[in-house]
């Protein structure tokens, strides 16, 4: 059990873990920061935390374990708040969806303390936000992505394994490039897509029109346009090279399809199609190409 947890940012996620441990009996205190005090005023109103802290120090101080749960632009900025409390024995987390970036951060602010820093990307959310939003359950069966440092100590790293499998989580990790590789193909791109998508349809003179037919297959294709915009800006920007270049591999295989499109080849069209049909059918999340896995 953890004698403190200090969040700075009392969000969806870092609310969210709060409770995940008051639930599980794995913390006796709950110290909140957020940018905002009317944010850190009803955390503590829900229950989600316990004191209100009035900087992210104050809320790193007297914490055996701390999480960062603000958005990836604004990592450098804590880091420089509280890098005078990373102490050997405390337990520091982020959960931003880049990660190449936050470790570069953390080796340049924290140097030698970096050691402390286990990054990880909780795969979950909602599409609101918000403290009021926050639930215990967000982690359980999740995949949770860790990317330590190459000084990370081993003993860190397992404690941020025991505290994320103790909310129900399923721990895995990767390097932070790899990390950043892998989620700009199956998650940042989506979401570019289904921003560019939407607009493209809504920016139409008939769109209100065409929207008015919409119907299941619509709403769970753009489910995603309606997230966050400054996170996703952020996440978008940290992670541009390897989004532009997803990107890139979208545009080959639409083109592929369109030059069949308009040569009027049926059967090029159909053999595209089923590829992609087949490779689907086959896919559970969690896999790889075809293959079972886990959450």
């Amino acid at each position: 059990m953890f004698n403190q947890l200090g969040v700075i940012g009392c969000g969806l996620m870092g609310g969210s873990f709060a409770l995940a441990l008051k639930r599980g009996g794995l913390v006796k205190r709950v110290v909140g920061y957020s940018k905002s005090p009317s944010t850190t005023e009803l955390a503590k109103r829900l229950g989600v935390i316990d004191t209100a802290a009035e900087s992210a120090l104050l809320a790193v101080s007297g914490s055996d374990i701390v999480l960062i749960a603000v958005p990836v632009s604004a990592t450098e900025t804590t880091f420089k708040a509280i890098r005078h409390l990373v102490e050997p024995g405390v337990l520091f987390m982020d959960v931003g969806s880049t990660k190449r970036d936050v470790v570069d951060t953390a080796r340049r602010v924290l140097k030698e303390k970096a050691g402390n820093f286990v990054p990880a990307h909780p795969i979950t959310g909602k599409e609101v936000s918000g403290v009021q939003h926050a639930d215990a359950t967000l982690y359980n069966g999740k995949q949770v992505i860790l990317t330590p440092l190459p000084q990370t100590a081993p003993e860190v790293v397992q404690q941020a394994i025991d505290v994320w499998s103790a909310v129900g989580a399923h721990v895995r990790r990767m390097s932070a490039e790899n990390h950043d590789a892998a989620f700009a193909a199956v998650s940042h791109l989506p979401h570019l897509l289904a921003f560019a998508y939407y607009s493209a349809i809504s920016n139409q003179p008939a769109g209100r029109d065409y929207l008015s037919l919409a119907g299941p297959g619509f709403r769970d294709f753009t489910r995603i346009a309606a997230s966050d915009p400054t996170m996703w800006r952020d996440i978008l920007l940290a992670n541009r090279e390897e989004v532009i270049k997803q990107a890139q591999r979208f545009r080959y295989a639409l083109d592929a399809l369109e030059h069949v499109m308009h040569a009027g080849n049926s059967q090029a069209l159909e053999d595209l199609i089923k590829n992609a049909s087949d490779a689907r059918a086959g896919w559970q999340i969690g896999s790889g190409n075809g293959g079972r896995g886990g959450t």
